[in-house]
Order: structure tokens, then sequence, then C-alpha cells
């Protein structure tokens, strides 16, 4: 991709990364999304249990996407993990950073019609969608949901922005996005059942969310949550349990949550 973060990430943060050289008891990599910066990967964070073999995890060239463990910014070295990564934070950051390209993609295409680099397309318009939505892609969903006006609020040339908005209403779709998981909630009062009932209403119904509750089995409940995005998604799922914790605490009922990889 054209476009670089500068600086450094922040610690726990989900990286994409290109496998520069791989050692016996080491891996260094490339970060994709920062300008200029590299980390390193101890054999240890590899993978869980003993490694025999570390080129049967990792090999040049090859994307991994790792989470920050540790920054020296004076010695601009970061630490890494790719054990710590679940398949569904994989998931989710695969997603997300292929969207990105495919954004990108597209303002290079508009800038083909404009006659304008992608770099310049960066500087009349990009840069100024990053700053205010982090992510070009979340500035394009933001725009076939009709949420922002690029000339007015991002100050962006009116030409440049009909084209934009023109294209992307064109190309994007409005994508919607599913975490779920089981519910275990019981309650060994003599109104039991009621209690239980209501602790999963109030879920069901937290904020407005677009959530559904399905019994599977006494105790258990799957739950689903849909969302425009995953870090919505995933941010409204952990709300609504947090939620039902609460609830079934003051109602005297037990209850755990597991999510879906």
């Amino acid at each position: 991709m054209f476009y670089k973060k500068k600086g450094f990430p922040e610690v726990g943060e989900l990286v994409m990364c290109t496998v520069k050289k791989v050692l016996f008891h080491s891996v260094f990599v490339y970060l994709d999304e920062y300008a200029s910066a590299e980390g390193m990967l101890h054999i240890s964070e590899v993978a869980p249990g003993r490694i025999r073999n570390i080129r049967d995890y990792v090999k040049e060239d090859k994307k991994i996407i790792c989470k920050i463990l540790k920054i020296d910014k004076e010695k601009r070295h970061i630490d890494l993990s790719l054990r710590r990564v679940n398949l569904s934070q994989k998931r989710n950051k695969n997603d997300e950073y292929k969207q990105e390209q495919k954004a990108e993609k597209l303002l290079e295409g508009v800038g083909g019609k404009l006659k304008l680099s992608i770099a310049e397309m960066y500087h009349k318009a990009g840069y100024a969608m990053i700053e205010e939505f982090e992510r070009l892609g979340e500035c394009f969903y933001a725009i076939v949901a009709d949420e922002v006006d690029l000339v007015k609020e991002l100050k962006i040339d009116p030409k440049i922005a009909g084209e934009i908005v023109k294209v992307v209403k064109e190309k994007i779709k409005p994508v919607r996005c599913t975490a779920s998981g089981i519910i275990s909630v019981s309650c060994s009062a003599s109104d039991g059942v009621e209690r239980v009932k209501k602790v999963l209403k109030g879920m069901s119904e937290f904020k407005g969310y677009d959530a559904k509750i399905t019994y599977t089995g006494a105790p258990r409940y799957s739950i689903s949550v849909i969302a425009d995005d995953y870090k919505t998604v995933d941010v409204r799922i952990a709300e609504i349990t947090g939620f039902g914790e609460e609830m079934a605490k003051k109602l005297g009922c037990e209850i755990s949550f597991k999510k879906d990889k």
C-alpha cells in the first residue's frame, strides 16, 4: 500500500507484518502499515508449546498478523507476538487490511479519472479522510450512509469530493458484520426461570443494538450481534454481555459467556 502511518503503533495493537528474516530463535518482520518500522518475534512468541523448526510456522515474505508487546522508541525496537493473536482477531484484522487495500485502489482509480497520482489524491483528499476516520474504508462507508460531507466537513475540493462520492456509491455496498457466542445463565431461586428471562430480555434490548438471543438447551443460549464493521460489532457484544453480567448479579443469577472464534 502507498499510505503508511507515521510514528509507532500502540502496545496491544494488531499489525500486519511481512517476514523479513528467519533465524534459529527469532523472526524479524516489516510492519506493513507503518513507515520504516520493523519488529522482532522471539521463538517463544511464534507458537504455543515447543517448536522444533521455526520455519514450520514462518517463512521469508510471508504475511503474518502480530500483536505489539513492547516498544522501545529510543532504540526503535518493537517486540511482537504471533501466538497471542486468536483466529477471530486474525480474521478481523485481515479483512480490515484487505478492505483498506481496496479503498486505496478505489482512491487511485478516482485519481486516474482526474489525472492525479495516488500521492496527489492523498494530499488533496486521502489524508483528510484518514485524519477524521482513521481509515479510508471507514470514511467510504460513512459516504455510503450519507454521514459525512467531504466538502463542508473535510474541506476537500468540490470537484474531487464529487468524483469520490460518485465512485464510492457505485462500488461500495453497506457491509454487515456479525459477532456471536454462547451465554450460559441459570438461577436456583424459586422464580429462577423468570429471573433468567429478565436477564436475557434486558440483553436483547440493550441500547437498541441489533442483537438476537435464541435458546439452544438450558442453560445455554446463543447470541449474535450485527453491525456495520468488526470493531463496532465487537464493542457491542462486549457491552451487551457486560450489561448481562451486572443484571444477573443483581438478580442472583449465574452467567458466563464464550465468544465464537
